[in-house]
């Protein structure tokens, strides 16, 4: 398990989570549709110029329909903040009273006596009042505010990169050997991929590796047993 601390100059891995999300999604389904996809291909046709043709239109489409999932998905996220943001404001001027109550229980729920709670309150209520309802109210930050922009490109990118992958191996291999490689390939790279997100976010490496691997395989497999219910071999 990976030892982190939060000592002073030292990083706060929380801040990676909007694109290390994105990210991870990107290289999985990279890994696992392109994956997929060549196994299904090269069971019916094996030649390099079918398995290239369907690997490089997998990873081509895969990437843009990634990138838009994610900037539309996100974009939503955004938008609903916004929304909210703009209701506290409105909410600040015609009715500060009970936004401040609001504020004060809050502050006693998190374990702060009445007259503290009111103390803090209202002097960060003077200092920033709607900063303050966003962050305690909302439980919004600007370290983990909607980025459609981040997410859309972190997405594209790893989707592209991890699908390259499995794509290379399967180039690289006499074709009666395309399916073995491709799905050698995709195992070890989901435990790859399990390892450098588990680093990336400070987090113990073998639950995510076991996560990863555990579910791109059984995602291939509802792949297989799909070929197999068209009567393809894969």
């Amino acid at each position: 398990m990976n030892e982190t601390s939060a000592h002073p100059g030292e990083p706060h891995y929380v801040t990676r989570s909007g694109w290390l999300r994105a990210a991870v999604l990107g290289a999985n389904d990279g890994i696992v549709s392109v994956s997929s996809l060549i196994v299904g291909v090269a069971a019916a046709d094996p030649t390099p110029r079918a398995v290239l043709i369907a690997g490089v239109a997998g990873l081509a489409a895969g990437a843009m329909s990634m990138a838009a999932g994610e900037y539309v998905s996100v974009s939503s996220q955004a938008d609903t903040e916004r929304a909210d943001i703009r209701r506290e404001e409105i909410a600040l001027v015609e009715l500060p009273e009970e936004e401040f109550a609001e504020l004060v229980a809050i502050y006693e729920s998190r374990g702060l006596r009445r007259e503290t709670a009111e103390i803090v309150a209202r002097e960060l209520t003077e200092n920033d009042a709607l900063g303050t309802h966003v962050r305690d109210e909302l439980g919004l930050s600007e370290i983990h505010a909607a980025n459609p922009l981040q997410a859309a490109l972190a997405s594209a990118a790893t989707f592209s990169a991890a699908a390259s992958i499995p794509l290379v191996g399967a180039l690289l291999s006499p074709p009666s050997a395309i399916i073995p490689v491709v799905l050698i390939v995709t195992v070890l790279s989901l435990a790859a991929l399990g390892a450098l997100g588990a680093a990336a976010g400070a987090a113990p490496v073998l639950p995510a590796i076991r996560r990863v691997v555990v579910w791109g395989v059984f995602a291939m497999g509802v792949t297989a047993c799909i070929g197999w219910s068209f009567g393809v071999s894969v």
